[in-house]
């Protein structure tokens, strides 16, 4: 599994410390908002030349380990019927 730490980074600086893919001023919600659009790997590769398959999949790897912490379940619960 890909170690998203060694692709997504948070600088001040950058995006006021969004997370972005180390290198580029792609944001990682960003990457989720195209890819829940139906935008496939190779889509996302061809558009967006400093994408790599790693830090494509470090995206993945967050959410996963978000998911893992329950980072995500406060908003879920927040929104519950």
């Amino acid at each position: 599994m890909t170690n998203w730490k060694d692709f997504i980074v948070s600088d001040p600086q950058i995006l006021i410390g969004k997370l972005i893919i180390k290198g580029t001023r792609l944001t990682v919600d960003f990457i989720l908002e195209l890819l829940s659009q139906g935008w496939t790997e190779e889509q996302l590769l061809t558009n967006y030349k400093a994408l790599t398959k790693d830090s494509l999949a470090s995206v993945f790897s967050f959410m996963l380990e978000c998911m893992r912490d329950e980072r995500v379940y406060d908003i879920l619960k927040s929104i519950a019927i």
